[in-house]
């Protein structure tokens, strides 16, 4: 997927004439940060290609295949390369790095079955060249086989790698031994929670893998190591920037002698040259970057703006800030105080017959359209639900579009529940049938569709009760989208499609909204939340030039995990506690939600409280800056 979602430019370090030594001289391995993972796809596909048709040994060039969602793209674009006849996979074999175990080859979780239908289905290599651990050998031969494919694996002339929020390359978890070699290995508590979101559930998930050892990895020849999104950027910056430890098995590929790391902006975001450039060299000043240096500052010296000093400025490699904008520090503390402070708007709509110079949103026309985008059906309250709330009280024409059913994340048992209640009040008994259809649910293939409409409909349902619960019209207001991208029946889900922009397209020209609010996910390039802002950005660049569109401005939200850095922040909407509380009530209504949260990764909060804890921590940051202070702060980034 062509990603159209990066986040806005504003400032930053001037490179160009500037020696590379200079600007990444806090790196320990090269690396190539680029706009996008569509961008840094081609760099490695580039690479790929001319090594391969470059190759001109009688034996097979030996590539090193990794699998999860990080090369998904880069497989995309090699089958691409191949059918455009750029690229021949005849004299090339393959070695993947790990695989579940004990596991069948065709089970559809897999890493057999993956990297054939991600990738080795669709080129023409020759199936004698393609290894990938036997995961049905049997314990008691297990040893000699780890040996054998090592011998193989040591070989590698390209390794493509991906690594996981903690380092992890493979199944080798933190404190794996530099020199391990291929072997079979425990899976860890959280690794196995981690891979049971590709599995129906956390018990399916196999107790033990085999994997390629450091060692293995270190003896190809040429490494390339991708990361893409944001839940990677703290692994990036300690391989990248940090000491080499077992603790961080990734950081161990510093001693190779011939490996690039390359990473998407968002990946890249805790590298000292992208988080704080004015300690690298000459910056672009620009007023979201004085800001960012500025509360950055504040968060170092642990002092408002407005208690910094000149002294603050100097030891803190902020005086070529102070000498570019011919300013003194006391006049940059009040105009980034006066900045900050002007986020922060109770009317996230437009405050009516007010004047606007300094408030974000316009005070005409009023009331407003809205058109909030949730790419699940609990995210708008989740994520923005004190706003959504405020601008329905507000008196604005609200509309929410949940863009998938999002049924794959409703337990079976709560199915059964909501069927019991249902013949238990007397209304429609296919409760015997119901069951009878999760019963015949074959492990590993996609739910009955049947099933998947049930639950489809309970989502439904939750999320009608949250609207109502604060007056929003369901039946009018509330629209259920759909997208076909997300109705595999499985955790993998499809590309996004023309099908998916056009119902989009549909609804903006139906609505024609002033304001349009969206989930500006950066975590995962091919999770639901990135190809839901895909499709919402596909279809603005089609109704863009429409009438109503030049009046119409897009805010982006973010998820329950995270939130975006304050030195980017256009909007800002205070939480009274009251107004939490009835966000709360909002979030409770999404009962199959509550409780067991489905898909928790290492989190195990339910949604109500990271998003109460995240908003709130907000507020913290606002105050200590300076700010007022308020109960919980929800905060926007327009993009231009």
């Amino acid at each position: 997927m062509k990603s159209k979602y990066t986040l806005p430019k504003d400032g930053g370090l001037i490179t160009a004439g500037v020696p590379r030594d200079i600007y990444c001289r806090y790196e320990k391995v090269p690396t190539e940060i680029f706009e996008t993972e569509y961008a840094g796809v081609q760099h490695v596909t580039d690479q790929i290609v001319a090594a391969i048709n470059a190759h001109s040994e009688a034996r097979p060039f030996l590539l090193g295949l990794t699998t999860g969602k990080t090369p998904l793209g880069l497989y995309r674009e090699l089958v691409e390369r191949h059918k455009a006849g750029k690229v021949s996979f005849k004299n090339v074999a393959v070695v993947s790095l790990d695989e579940f175990y004990p596991i069948a080859p065709e089970h559809k979780q897999s890493r057999n079955y993956r990297i054939h239908e991600e990738f080795l289905n669709h080129i023409d290599i020759d199936k004698s060249n393609v290894h990938i651990p036997d995961a049905t050998v049997p314990v008691s031969e297990i040893s000699d086989y780890c040996k054998k494919y090592d011998d193989i694996a040591s070989k590698v002339d390209f390794m493509i790698i991906g690594m996981g929020e903690q380092g992890q390359l493979g199944f080798n978890e933190p404190g794996s031994y530099e020199k391990s070699r291929t072997r079979l290995v425990q899976l860890s508590l959280n690794s196995r929670k981690v891979q049971s979101k590709f599995f129906s559930q956390e018990k399916e998930v196999p107790t033990m893998a085999i994997t390629m050892g450091i060692g293995t990895i270190l003896k190809a020849k040429k490494i390339v190591l991708m990361a893409w999104g944001e839940n990677k950027a703290e692994a990036i910056q300690r391989v990248v920037e940090g000491e080499d430890t077992e603790m961080i098995p990734a950081s161990l590929l510093q001693s190779h002698p011939d490996i690039e790391v390359v990473i998407d902006e968002i990946a890249g975001e805790k590298l000292t040259r992208v988080q704080a450039p004015w300690v690298v060299g000459s910056c672009e000043w620009t007023k979201k970057l004085v800001r960012k240096a500025v509360i950055w500052l504040c968060n170092k010296v642990e002092k408002p703006i407005l208690k910094l000093t000149y002294q603050d400025y100097m030891k803190n490699s902020l005086s070529e800030m102070l000498d570019s904008l011919g300013k003194t520090y006391d006049k940059v503390n009040i105009e980034v105080f006066n900045d900050l402070q002007h986020t922060i708007s109770g009317w996230p709509g437009g405050k009516p017959n007010a004047d606007d110079t300094t408030r974000p949103v316009p005070s005409t026309p009023f009331p407003k359209r809205v058109l909030i985008f949730s790419p699940h059906p609990d995210d708008d309250v989740i994520s923005m639900g004190g706003t959504f709330i405020r601008l329905v009280e507000q008196g604005h024409d609200v509309h929410v579009a949940y863009e998938t059913s999002g049924n794959v994340a409703v337990y079976d048992d709560v199915v059964v529940q909501h069927m019991d209640t249902a013949r238990e009040i007397g209304f429609a008994d296919r409760y015997d049938e119901v069951r009878q259809i999760i019963a015949n649910k074959v492990e590993g293939e996609p739910e009955p569709r049947a099933l998947l409409n049930l639950k489809g409909a309970i989502r439904r349902a939750e999320a009608k009760a949250a609207v109502r619960s604060f007056g929003l019209n369901d039946e009018t207001n509330a629209h259920f989208l759909n997208l076909p991208f997300y109705e595999t029946g499985g955790i993998k889900k499809g590309e996004l499609g023309e099908a998916d922009i056009e119902i989009v397209v549909k609804l903006l020209r139906e609505i024609k909204p002033h304001q349009i609010y969206a989930a500006g996910d950066l975590t995962d390039p091919h999770g639901t939340h990135r190809v839901c802002i895909e499709a919402v950005l596909g279809a603005w660049e089609i109704v863009q030039n429409d009438d109503w569109a030049k009046e119409c401005h897009i805010w982006l939200y973010r998820g329950a995990w995270q939130e975006w850095d304050l030195g980017m922040v256009d909007m800002a909407v205070p939480l009274s506690p009251d107004e939490l509380i009835k966000k709360r009530h909002a979030i409770f209504r999404h009962l199959s939600q509550k409780d067991i949260v489905p898909f928790p990764g290492e989190d195990h909060r339910e949604f109500w409280q990271r998003a109460e804890d995240r908003t709130q921590n907000t507020a913290r940051q606002y105050d200590k800056l300076g700010m007022a202070e308020y109960q919980a702060i929800e905060v926007f980034v327009q993009m231009k």
